[in-house]
């Protein structure tokens, strides 16, 4: 039998100079609509589909490869007599290289195209072609990236196909196929009202290799979910971006959302917040937001929601960090921050966009879960002491930094800029314990106390007065809530319910 290439492509890359190679090595070339009339342009000898199955491509295109003479010369085994004498008595010829790309679903989503225009866009003819090929890959040599054109072609000229080179290609052929479909059932599970399928299909595409993980003992790369349009983060310069960068960036960036209608700095530290201030401008923010910690920030990585200019990167570059995020940065500002060449720099944009879910992958489990978008149900004082305007202000503030620290936690702020902070404890009483004891040069008269979750005891609010706190925010919902009421009632505090608990774990 002669030996046939079917090629049918979106990305037309390379795809000429393949196709001559392929001919030149005696191949048959049978190609479909535009990627026939690109080889015809390239003077490629092309066989038209239309002449292989004996029936016109119909439907706009919806129905062209889906036919016998197409998938029974693909799927039929060479080493099967009956198989071999069914294609004979039907004169149905074998295909022996599928080269297939599939329509641009992920980008005629990602430019907001309408519905319809969507759903034509979903490949019906490329993937089967794909899964025939790739389920019959000893016989069958299935080619879905360019990148891999050139390698193949040398090994087909010097005749060193090995079973592993088939194999390796149906593995990247069925990924793609299953990438392509979990793309497709994502689009139309966002259409529907349906929160938690019963299969939930989310897809990610690698995006880079990272130097190692969280240790340097363990590999770790990047991964991207294509159709969610998140965050845009450009890397103007510095050192690459390692998996503790990437953790902390987006421990910043969930913070940074919280203030949408102020400017506000924040220092992360191993995904925990050590500080956080809002100001009058950006260099007034860091400056808050530097004196709130000057010994934990040190090493860690500072995110403004703010132009950088020259007075700010002064600043900056006055310690050492290992990243620096903003939404821009002046020319001058750049000049600075540049002079030390392993410092991150990033810009970044579209923050007022989040993924659809938080999810936490346990040993070949998956948590999901809605993302924390709520601060507070209400702001119920419930002692007798009311708390003033400015409190209020600094219990909203508090909370939108309690919520992004790990549990239990709490922290005590005044002023729109946090004083100490105590997260990941076991215990609340060791959570405020250490947050104190950490920050004894701190003046903590007339501050206010927000924890994530309840009081369970009236220890917090002894401690808290003994320091001079005389406003807390918690959610409440304790059976012992009474017992913090009274501790704040007898002590001059006052104290305000939230109703919603910021658990993170």
């Amino acid at each position: 039998m002669s030996k046939r290439a079917l090629i049918s492509v979106t990305n037309k890359d390379g795809i000429a100079q393949f196709a001559k190679e392929l001919s030149e090595l005696g191949y048959e070339i049978i190609s479909t609509g535009n990627t026939y009339k690109a080889l015809k342009e390239a003077k490629v000898d092309t066989i038209l589909i239309e002449e292989v199955t004996k029936f016109p491509e119909i439907l706009d295109g919806r129905v062209k490869t889906l036919n016998p003479y197409i998938h029974g010369g693909i799927l039929f085994k060479r080493d099967n007599e009956k198989h071999i004498d069914t294609v004979k008595e039907l004169d149905i010829k074998s295909i022996d290289i599928v080269v297939v790309n599939l329509y641009n679903f992920k980008e005629v989503v990602a430019c907001n195209k309408s519905h319809e225009e969507i759903i034509e866009n979903i490949d019906i003819g490329g993937p089967s072609m794909i899964r025939s090929a790739a389920k019959n890959y000893k016989d069958v040599l299935v080619v879905v990236d360019p990148s891999d054109y050139s390698d193949l072609i040398t090994k087909l000229k010097e005749n060193k196909i090995t079973m592993e080179d088939r194999l390796n290609l149906a593995s990247k052929a069925f990924s793609v196929t299953a990438h392509y479909e979990n793309l497709i059932s994502s689009y139309f599970v966002n259409l529907t009202d349906c929160e938690y399928p019963k299969y939930l299909n989310i897809t990610f595409e690698k995006e880079i290799d990272l130097r190692y993980g969280e240790n340097p003992h363990q590999s770790a790369c990047l991964y991207k979910n294509p159709l969610e349009n998140t965050i845009q983060m450009e890397k103007i310069s510095g050192k690459e971006l390692s998996f503790n960068n990437i953790n902390d960036i987006y421990a910043a960036i969930d913070i940074l959302r919280e203030f949408k209608d102020e400017i506000v700095s924040v220092a992360i530290k191993h995904t925990n917040p050590c500080a956080v201030a809002v100001g009058k401008n950006g260099l007034d923010a860091f400056d808050k937001c530097l004196k709130a910690d000057e010994v934990s920030i040190f090493g860690g990585i500072v995110g403004i929601n703010s132009t950088v200019d020259e007075n700010l990167a002064n600043a900056l570059n006055s310690i050492f960090l290992e990243v620096v995020l903003a939404y821009d940065y002046t020319e001058k500002a750049l000049e600075i921050l540049t002079k030390k060449k392993n410092l991150r720099i990033l810009k970044i944009s579209n923050l007022d966009k989040s993924s659809k879910y938080d999810l936490k992958y346990v040993d070949s489990k998956l948590l999901i879960q809605q993302r924390n978008n709520l601060l507070y149900e209400d702001m119920e004082v419930v002692t007798d002491k009311l708390p003033t305007e400015s409190q209020i202000s600094d219990m909203k503030f508090g909370l939108k930094v309690v919520k992004h620290m790990k549990s239990n936690a709490v922290a005590i702020v005044k002023d729109g800029q946090t004083l100490a902070l105590g997260p990941g404890q076991t215990s609340r009483i060791w959570a405020l314990v250490n947050a104190i004891s950490n920050n004894k040069d701190k003046d903590l008269k007339d501050a206010v106390l927000v924890s994530d979750a309840f009081f369970p005891f009236d220890d917090c609010v002894k401690l808290a007065q003994a320091h001079g706190i005389s406003a807390i925010v918690q959610p409440g919902g304790s059976i012992n809530d009474k017992d913090s009421i009274n501790a704040c009632n007898q002590l001059g505090i006052s104290m305000v319910f939230s109703k919603i608990r910021h658990f993170k774990h």
